[in-house]
């Protein structure tokens, strides 16, 4: 009974047109953005033994895998290990966590 009234030719050519216009304009919009650098992330952690990552490490405040992954550019699995590596050597100490995010603070030497 209802339902959509069927469209002329007229408005079915000004659909069409304006169709063209947006596709078109999606199109310049995709071409004028330069495509992304992808970075290569590291999967071999950095020295824990060396000196100048240990101080790096000890000027943040706060050490979870997230800072040490965007810092060091590693993997955050890697970061992980790289943090127990450290704790175990005695440059960091845990202060919190769960299974999932383990939060660690440096140790001063004072």
């Amino acid at each position: 009974m209802g339902g959509k009234k069927k469209l002329g030719l007229k408005q079915m050519e000004r659909m069409q047109e304006k169709k063209d216009e947006e596709d078109k304009s999606k199109e310049k919009k995709k071409e004028k953005a330069p495509p992304k650098e992808k970075r290569t992330v590291g999967v071999i952690p950095p020295d824990a033994k060396n000196p100048k990552i240990i101080s790096e490490i000890k000027k943040m405040n706060v050490l979870t895998p997230y800072t040490v992954s965007t810092r060091f550019n590693i993997r955050i699995s890697a970061a992980k290990d790289f943090l127990e590596q450290l704790e175990q050597e005695g440059a960091v100490e845990l202060v919190s966590g769960n299974h999932e995010l383990k939060i660690y603070k440096p140790i001063s030497a004072d």
